[in-house]
């Protein structure tokens, strides 16, 4: 199977399945003398393991994280980092009842297909429990880019047809305090609010909801990004979109800046004290990215997901004979992944940053 690994420089390969021994990540590329908190990692793990509230999956995981190499008295060494993440709350029993049938808008028809053989217990491979293990590297990535004051922070903007108000992100702190006060992961308190009660009427009716989540990255240097193909927005697409259950992605403007005119869309540049190094524009509707480069501004990007596919409820199907079936719901499942996912989101926006800032680092160094 390839596909198992993200990034060129800074490079991260996962392994395991939602019903394994355990999961994990090698990180490949991380620069000695990096501060690494396990205390942070666990906390980033914290964010996205399952059984944290009523509006999540009831399977209990504490998600530890044991760092099995390439850190040294609390400093990366600039060797591979081995991550492993033990699996402890798996009931493969609950899953026997569809080894042999294909769930709806699930993996497993394609993976029964295209490989001849699939892990039934939790979706294998194909579960979002993965996800887990690019958290902790994202958690890495994250150290390293404190290094260089930018900053990530994501939230949950909408659920459903329910939509929070843009918030004020000058102070993104501020805006993780709020965040981390509800179960929604909304920095709009009143909205999160709606959020919770909107998911948990739909939990009880053994049905799932999609959602959006917002993102901005700050204090990103001028020059990030790789014309033609690896244009650092590009590259925020494919790794969002590798996040289980998104279906869509936008940044800046997005679709909405496609109803607007050239004189309506267009960023003006300003130049304070005539100062080249203090260019900054007066709108942001190209998300801090301009001919697939970072030009300083916020990075800000929208992540759609779809409803989780597992519902409480039968569905029509067939089984891997090519027989009409029934695909019972059962098992321990997300309403409503969102929450969840917000430091799923920052975790990849990480590594694509990290990574670009190597390679735009590597050009200094060859230029010296």
């Amino acid at each position: 199977m390839a596909g198992n690994s993200f990034g060129d420089l800074f490079r991260i390969s996962t392994f395991g399945e939602s019903h394994g021994k355990a999961i994990g990540v090698i990180i490949d590329g991380c620069p000695s003398n990096i501060t690494i908190d396990e205390e942070f990692i666990q906390s980033e793990l914290d964010k996205r393991k399952p059984g944290q509230s009523k509006i999540t999956t009831q399977r209990k995981e504490s998600d530890t994280a044991q760092i099995l190499s390439g850190v040294f008295e609390g400093k990366s060494t600039g060797t591979p980092i081995a991550i492993v993440i033990p699996n402890e709350d798996q009931r493969s029993k609950d899953y026997t009842h569809i080894k042999d049938i294909f769930r709806p808008s699930h993996a497993d028809f394609t993976y029964q297909m295209k490989y001849g053989i699939r892990d039934y217990r939790g979706g294998g491979r194909s579960s979002a429990r993965e996800t887990a293990a690019r958290v902790a590297a994202g958690a890495v990535a994250k150290s390293f880019l404190n290094q260089f004051g930018i900053e990530i922070f994501a939230h949950v903007s909408g659920v459903g047809t329910i939509e929070a108000p843009n918030v004020d992100t000058k102070d993104l702190k501020a805006l993780l305090e709020l965040r981390e006060a509800n179960i929604a992961r909304c920095a709009d308190p009143a909205t999160a609010n709606e959020m919770v009660e909107f998911i948990d009427s739909v939990r009880k009716a053994g049905d799932t909801v999609g959602g959006r989540i917002s993102a901005v990255i700050r204090h990103v240097p001028v020059g990030l990004g790789e014309p033609v193909f690896d244009k650092l927005h590009a590259d925020l697409a494919k790794a969002m979109m590798s996040i289980n259950a998104v279906h869509g992605f936008e940044y800046g403007s997005g679709f909405a800046g496609s109803e607007l005119r050239g004189s309506e869309h267009n960023d003006i540049f300003v130049a304070d004290d005539h100062d080249l190094n203090r260019v900054h524009t007066h709108t942001n509707f190209s998300g801090g990215i301009q001919g697939g480069i970072s030009n300083g501004m916020d990075i800000t990007f929208k992540v759609a997901f779809k409803p989780v596919a597992t519902i409480m409820r039968d569905q029509e199907t067939v089984d891997i004979h090519g027989n009409p079936a029934i695909a019972s719901g059962k098992g321990r499942h997300d309403p409503c992944v969102v929450s969840r996912a917000v430091i799923i989101v920052e975790a990849m926006a990480a590594l694509v940053i990290a990574d670009h800032l190597l390679k735009n680092q590597s050009y200094k160094h060859a230029a010296r």
